[in-house]
C-alpha cells in the first residue's frame, strides 16, 4: 500500500514538473542592465519603463518602493512572430500582445484569459540596493 502511494506521489510530481518544460522557448539574450529607479530613471509605484533590453526588450514594473517585476516583452505564446510583443495597458496594471491579444497581469506576470495564450511572461532575475536596479539572466 504504501509503495503504491509512493509511486502515485512519483508519478504526479513528475507530471507537474514535465508542465515547466512545455514553456516556448523564447531565444537567450545576455541581459545585465543598471537603472536608478528613485532619480535618473525614475518609475513610481504601479508604474513601468520599457529597456531596450533582452529579447524583443524589457518591461520593469515597480510593485512597491523595494519590489519589482522585470519582464521579457516577447509575447510567450508565439516567441518567433517578430511583431509579437507585449505593451503596457493603460491601466498600468496588465500589458496586452500586439498580434495574439494575449492580456497579462504585471503583478504575476500570468495570463488573464483574454487570447490564446497559456503561459507566463518570462521574468528576468533583478536585485535592488534601494538606489541601483540590476537586471540579469
Amino acid at each position: 500500500m504504501r509503495i503504491a502511494f509512493l509511486v502515485l506521489i512519483i508519478i504526479l510530481f513528475t507530471t507537474l514538473s514535465c508542465d515547466k518544460d512545455n514553456q516556448p522557448d523564447i531565444p537567450y539574450v545576455n541581459v545585465y542592465e543598471e537603472i536608478y529607479p528613485n532619480s535618473m530613471h525614475f518609475i513610481s509605484v504601479s508604474d513601468y519603463r520599457y529597456l531596450n533590453a533582452g529579447y524583443r526588450g524589457i518591461i520593469v514594473y515597480r510593485l512597491s518602493m523595494t519590489d519589482f517585476r522585470v519582464y521579457e516583452r516577447c509575447c510567450p505564446y508565439d516567441p518567433e512572430n517578430p511583431n509579437a510583443r507585449v505593451i503596457v495597458n493603460p491601466d498600468n496594471i496588465t500589458a496586452t500582445d500586439t498580434c495574439c491579444g494575449s492580456t497579462y497581469l504585471l503583478l504575476d506576470g500570468s495570463p488573464m484569459g483574454d487570447g490564446p495564450s497559456p503561459y507566463t511572461l518570462m521574468n528576468y532575475n533583478y536585485s535592488f540596493d534601494g538606489e541601483t536596479l540590476r537586471i540579469y539572466n
